[in-house]
């Protein structure tokens, strides 16, 4: 169990962590969002114990994990952490640099090892080549190898597949995650990415400002988003007034509502002029204006620019 109990930072004046509290069980799969700069790389290195707390303790089975102030190397055997600058040897090869932590006295368990490993982020035929000379998405990737090679009790991932090819990143997500799963490692994962949370995250927890607002079943909180900073985490969303729809309770109400659930129709609620149409591959997001502000909706044919079409709500 990793339990970070109220715990506070700050940047010279700045706080950047505000009284953060919550729980994590062993094997558990999390993903941190929130808006740029608002404390997710920040609260990795906290659990890494790169920074020393102003407030609050974290703990790892009943233990501490502590910063600088305590520990000159930081870390713990059983903790694992990957930066966003990989922090790869240049001069020495991919092999090398995913062996780099395991014993040479046993050097045919080490190959073995550092084979799977390669296999398992699909850099095999890279093990000769030094990091220098490696892509910024392959770098990645054998950094990702490498932060495994011990096979830790907690992973610490700051946008782990940011510079990954969209072809190669979703089955690699699927191997790795999967493989995190068998193996019951802890990952906590910071994320601008809503698919890493929706898809294989077992909770989210959301910061702005520092502060956790929300934190729970990652899909529950995209169904009931408990705001619209939470809801827009997950892409295009809408505030529109529960009194515009005449087949809801005629409130003020507000309702926060994704793209997906506002549909063309003959005889809809509310009508809006449309401004431009965004070609998705299954389906177009169109862009239009109601009541001087923007909505968006999903479409499967795109929509003539100021067409005027009527919209429902399907919830």
């Amino acid at each position: 169990m990793l339990q970070i109990k109220n715990i506070s930072f700050t940047y010279i004046e700045n706080p950047v962590i505000e009284n953060v509290s919550f729980e994590i069980a062993k094997g558990q799969h999390i993903a941190v969002i929130g808006e740029s700069g608002c404390g997710k790389s920040t609260l990795l290195k906290l659990l890494y114990g790169l920074y020393d707390l102003d407030n609050g303790e974290i703990l790892y089975n009943d233990e501490p994990i502590l910063g600088p102030k305590f520990n000159l190397i930081p870390g713990k055997d059983y903790i694992k952490y990957l930066a966003q600058d990989f922090d790869l040897m240049p001069y020495i090869t991919v092999e090398e640099n995913v062996g780099k932590f395991l014993s040479n006295i046993y050097k045919e368990k080490k190959k073995v090892r550092v084979q799977e490993l390669l296999e398992m982020v699909e850099m095999t035929e890279f093990a000769k080549v030094k990091a220098k000379y490696l892509s910024g998405g392959q770098q990645q990737r054998v950094a990702l190898a490498r932060v495994l090679a011990l096979e830790p009790e907690i992973l610490l991932l700051d946008e782990p597949f940011s510079q990954i090819d969209s072809f190669r990143k979703n089955s690699l997500r699927r191997n790795l995650f999967n493989y995190f799963k068998k193996k019951e490692i802890t990952c906590i994962i910071a994320t601008h990415d809503s698919t890493e949370a929706l898809s294989f995250s077992d909770e989210t927890i959301v910061l702005q400002n520092g502060k956790l607002i929300a934190k729970g079943n990652s899909r529950q909180l995209y169904e009931n988003p408990p705001s619209y900073y939470v809801a827009s985490l997950f892409g295009e969303v809408n505030e529109l007034k529960q009194s515009h729809f005449e087949d809801l309770d005629g409130t003020n109400e507000t309702l926060i509502i994704y793209p997906h659930q506002l549909k063309v129709v003959e005889e809809g609620n509310i009508t809006v002029i449309v401004k431009q149409s965004y070609f998705k591959g299954n389906h177009y997001l169109i862009k239009a204006a109601f009541e001087r502000k923007a909505i968006f909706f999903e479409h499967h044919s795109e929509l003539e620019l100021n067409q005027e079409v009527r919209l429902s709500f399907m919830r």
